[in-house]
């Protein structure tokens, strides 16, 4: 027979002129039950096999807990039926369900109360005792549990992953699931393992004025490590906070006087908490998919993305070194700077420079964040290589992947080479339709200049001053920045050298100031002695202090090189791939296309990768010489790694998001200007931007400044640099994915960096 819930209560129960109130469930029915003064909590399941041995495993857990519990008011009691049994096999409403009885515990839910000190201690002392009564349990069902709950069944989740509606967001997911596999799963052999509650949640613990009074729902219960009760109180308690460091050290601490914390457990905890935050995002999103209605599923969802972006800031290790001091346990010994720059200069060359009055010595990354050995997160908005962020896990997914298949060279035939290339060359205009592959860009560099002396037969080349172009001898040779130091080479012969054309500091200002540098540059090809067939420059000169080619200058030197059978080379290793914000490529902006465009840095994310784009005629001219063959490029690693870049780009937005939030970075530093003088320009374009020091009211440049702002961002745990001809500009080009609250953080740290300098 099918029941309403009042026959139910009253035929099984004996509970008759009930008042019922229905409470949420996560993917459940439940009922709160007033009858005769008592009160109690109906709960039903639709029936299924499986569900029934969850619940009547649940059912012992309960009664073995109220036999050991000196207050067995902490946790619910099965309350049997009429007939003597735990769990009835009813049909309620026309469907079949499971249903059950439980005691109802009085007191407020913890979320209910602001969390204060007494609160977090009396959560720690609380899941210890439980713990402590739970530790002599066991059960089959529990031991077999496969669990989507579970942390350490945190793979169980990736079938969700993609219900994330952010592209960015799945990818935060991704790489704290893939930090987890790599950082945590070897050592879960090693973890004390028993059943735990695993859902202390702010709305299943109780709480009467700062005392946890009961904990409520043990439908997660499971086996697993012990320190998985502790990482999901944690992230529950600590997911709302502003300083959810502090709470977690209190919390951590009550916990450890009951139940001593191994150290394992304790450098763990990053993870596992980062693991509880990934399964509640992600079955939160696919709640959302399946039952749009079901609100309760989704009520944790804000604050649990919160906290993993709060987690990205933090890094590991600062919290293992944060609680393992608090908690009394030994500390790794760290080397100081001095001694591990010491170290290096054993074995490397002191001309291999470090950033910095103070080098920082690196552990790890992740997106636009970098952690020091100390446990100091650092932002970064320095470095361009990791285009789309730091260890990227499409990046980092796609190159193990295919390092664990196959790497050769291109002596043999892989679709991976074939696939890459069509993917890079369908950005460029159809002029350029042939990729030469190498392993970084100054070889591409290299190669360039080889194809242009093949094709015209000579190689008289014009290159822009302070321009960069690589490390080989012929990048050196085309690199003012290289052969006009005081310490280089100097000029070459066939090298023609002309005027950056700079708009603020340089010959020529306002609107058609690309014109007159175009004029003259013109003239220079015109009336140079020997032919010049070749025009080398970046659309932004970044040792030049980053600055932009004069709007029209391209145009007409392209034509002036072109009319004397030249050659044009647009050098984007810098402002490639969606930098500069409302173009792919830098030269775009311009107007106008190459006939060779070199590629590099956030080509591979930081993987060694690079290449030169360009035409049939010149890669057919190129033919008539001795072989081309690079050892690594173009390889199936590089060639994966560099097709991942191309779609975490287009996935994830990001050149959208490099003009959006480049623009607000220059608007918020423009507005810094007004009250600051000594920023003399701001300069650049998406996310490739240069400040210009200066001294107030000149153009002059402020080296000194300029490195007290270096430097002193540096102490704050941020990452820029400076650059330009004075080394006197602050330069920054972070990850595409830097976005506008780490804008805010880095213009906040200038506008003190500065105010603490004009002080002195």
């Amino acid at each position: 027979m099918s029941y309403s819930i009042e026959k139910l209560l009253a035929d099984h129960f004996d509970l008759h002129d009930c008042e019922i109130k229905g409470l949420v469930g996560y993917a459940n029915s439940n009922y709160l039950i007033k009858s005769r003064g008592e009160r109690f909590v109906f709960k039903t399941y639709r029936y299924d096999e499986e569900e029934l041995a969850i619940i009547g495993a649940e059912n012992e857990l309960l009664l073995f807990l109220q036999r050991k519990a000196d207050k067995p008011d902490q946790f619910p009691m099965p309350v049997s039926s009429k007939q003597g049994e735990y769990l009835i096999d009813v049909t309620l409403d026309g469907v079949r369900v499971i249903g059950r009885m439980l005691s109802f515990l009085s007191g407020d839910f913890s979320g209910d109360h602001t969390m204060r000190q007494e609160s977090a201690e009396s959560l720690g002392t609380f899941l210890a005792e439980m713990d402590l009564l739970l530790k002599d349990f066991d059960h089959p069902l529990y031991k077999g549990r496969a669990w989507e709950w579970d942390i350490q069944h945190l793979g169980l989740i990736k079938k969700y992953v993609n219900d994330i509606p952010d592209q960015h967001q799945r990818s935060i997911v991704r790489y704290f699931i893939h930090q987890f596999e790599v950082e945590v799963a070897e050592h879960l052999p090693q973890l004390r393992k028993q059943v735990i509650h695993n859902d202390a949640n702010e709305m299943n613990l109780l709480q009467h004025e700062q005392d946890i009074t009961g904990i409520i729902d043990f439908g997660d219960a499971t086996c697993s490590p012990l320190i998985n009760e502790l990482a999901v109180a944690l992230t529950y308690a600590c997911y709302d906070k502003e300083d959810p460091l502090h709470w977690l050290v209190t919390i951590s601490k009550s916990y450890h006087r009951k139940i001593q914390l191994k150290p394992l457990e304790v450098d763990l905890l990053y993870y596992l908490i980062a693991a509880r935050l990934c399964l509640s995002v992600c079955n939160s999103a696919h709640a959302r998919k399946v039952d749009p209605d079901n609100t309760y599923a989704t009520v944790s969802e804000d604050n649990a993305w919160s906290m993993l972006h709060k987690w990205l800031e933090t890094g590991p290790t600062k919290v293992s070194r944060l609680l393992r001091e608090s908690l009394g346990l030994q500390l790794p010994v760290l080397s100081e700077i001095s001694e591990k720059l010491a170290h290096r200069n054993q074995h490397l060359s002191e001309t291999l420079s470090v950033s910095y009055s103070t080098p920082i010595w690196m552990e790890r990354a992740a997106f636009q964040y970098m952690y020091d050995s100390y446990g100091n997160a650092i932002l970064d908005a320095y470095n361009n290589i990791p285009h789309v962020g730091h260890c990227h896990p499409h990046v980092v997914e796609r190159a193990s992947a295919q390092m664990a298949r196959l790497n050769t060279n291109t002596r043999y035939l892989y679709d991976q080479l074939t696939a890459y290339a069509e993917q890079l060359l369908a950005k460029f205009p159809k002029p350029l339709n042939k990729v030469f592959f190498v392993n970084s860009g100054s070889a591409a560099t290299d190669l360039a200049l080889r194809l242009v002396r093949k094709h015209t037969g000579s190689d008289s080349i014009m290159v822009l001053e302070h321009g960069y172009h690589g490390n080989t001898q012929l990048g050196i040779d085309v690199s003012d920045y290289k052969f006009s130091h005081a310490r280089g080479q100097g000029q070459q012969p066939y090298i023609h050298k002309t005027a950056l054309p700079d708009t603020y500091r340089g010959k020529y200002g306002g609107e058609d100031a690309g014109m007159k540098y175009a004029t003259d540059a013109v003239a220079e090809i015109r009336s140079a002695t020997e032919k010049i067939v070749a025009f080398i420059a970046e659309p932004i000169v970044g040792c030049g202090g980053q600055v932009p080619l004069a709007e029209g200058y391209l145009k007409p030197v392209y034509a002036a090189i072109r009319a004397q059978g030249g050659l044009c080379i647009s050098d984007e290793v810098q402002t490639g791939f969606g930098r500069v914000g409302d173009q792919f490529w830098g030269f775009e902006q311009q107007g106008v296309v190459p006939d060779l465009v070199i590629l590099g840095k956030p080509m591979g994310n930081g993987h060694p990768i690079g290449a030169v784009v360009t035409t049939d005629e010149v890669a057919a001219s190129f033919e008539q010489g001795v072989e081309f063959f690079s050892s690594f490029g173009g390889n199936p690693v590089s060639c994966v790694i560099g097709q991942a870049v191309l779609d975490v780009i287009e996935n994830e937005g990001l050149q959208h998001h490099a003009r959006t939030v480049g623009d607000y970075y220059q608007q918020q530093l423009r507005e810094l200007s007004k009250t600051h003088p000594c920023i003399g320009d701001v300069r650049g374009s998406g996310l490739f931007i240069g400040i210009d020091i200066v001294k107030p009211g000149t153009t002059g440049t402020d080296r000194a400044l300029a490195s007290h702002i270096k430097n002193f961002l540096r102490s704050n745990h941020i990452l820029i640099s400076t650059d330009g001809p004075d080394d006197s500009v602050l330069k920054t080009k972070p990850p595409m994915c830097f976005n506008r609250a780490n804008v805010d953080q880095v213009v906040d740290h200038i506008d003190q960096a500065i105010k603490v300098f004009s002080a002195k």
